[in-house]
């Protein structure tokens, strides 16, 4: 009796986890073709398609915006998963005096408010001339995807080890095939993680983007938060689901590159 008791409710939790995550989105799609809902009705009194010739109409460009970011996004990505796979193998294998300030240093974009990081940043950009240019903007929000890469590519490593390195080692293989053959396989997840949680990070800054960017790189967080804070309801819903469907099919993508790479159905982190 516990054990199917135990069962319903573990069941209850996940039906609730799912309306938790999807009645949101769900209320998003609606309000995306809504003309009219006025307090308390319960459903739209009119619907309209004003969202979507806001979206593919040709002047908005919020197209032509949101390929641009997923763009850039990508490879803010890319570049903080370069860093965070060496970082992280030398704090992890490598005993060396202040690792642990080096782990505490990395984290301060984090705990930092990021009105000061922002403001810091900005002046020192503004210094050696990546202020209003993509450039900063690409290397400000690598240092804010650092601490959640490097985080996941640590532990990561500490999984792992490095024992079928030093035994590739051992045996005749060269460093560059060691890694190419050894260390990405099986750090593969991982990477693919971390790139999905610097995508997320990346693309939804909108502050320090505007501040770096000096409103010359336009993101498509920028491009949408006006709707949002002007109350614009339909249009911002729309906005938004069609950012959501965008991140949804990066990570199927990368999800589908994972299944390939292993030649499996279900991929699961390290536990």
């Amino acid at each position: 009796m516990t054990r199917k008791n135990n069962k319903l409710i573990m069941r209850s939790l996940i039906y609730l986890s799912y309306f938790m995550v999807l009645f949101p989105i769900l209320i998003l799609i609606v309000w995306s073709f809504t003309g009219i809902w006025p307090w308390p009705h319960l459903v739209p009194e009119t619907f309209s398609l004003r969202a979507l010739g806001e979206l593919f109409g040709g002047y908005s460009g919020a197209i032509k915006i949101l390929i641009s970011s997923i763009f850039l996004s990508t490879i803010v990505s890319l570049l903080a998963i370069a860093v965070s796979i060496p970082a992280a193998r030398a704090i992890v294998l490598l005993d060396f005096w202040g690792r642990d300030l080096l782990k505490f240093i990395i984290l301060m974009p984090v705990i930092v408010p990021v009105t000061a990081f922002a403001m810091g940043i900005d002046v020192l950009f503004m210094k050696i001339g990546l202020s209003d240019n993509v450039l900063g903007v690409i290397l400000v929000h690598i240092i804010l995807c650092l601490p959640y890469t490097l985080r996941i590519m640590t532990e990561v490593t500490e999984a792992t080890g490095d024992k079928l390195e030093i035994q590739a080692r051992v045996l005749g293989a060269s460093p560059i095939k060691t890694f190419t053959n050894i260390t990405l396989p099986i750090a593969f997840p991982g990477i693919i993680s971390s790139i999905c949680m610097a995508f997320i990070v990346s693309s939804s800054q909108y502050f320090i983007t505007l501040l770096i960017g000096g409103g010359t790189v336009v993101t498509y967080a920028m491009f949408m938060f006006p709707y949002i804070q002007s109350g614009d309801r339909t249009i911002a819903s729309a906005y938004s689901v069609l950012f959501l469907l965008s991140t949804l099919i990066v990570f199927m993508i990368l999800d589908k590159t994972v299944k390939r790479y292993y030649n499996i159905e279900d991929v699961f982190f390290f536990s």
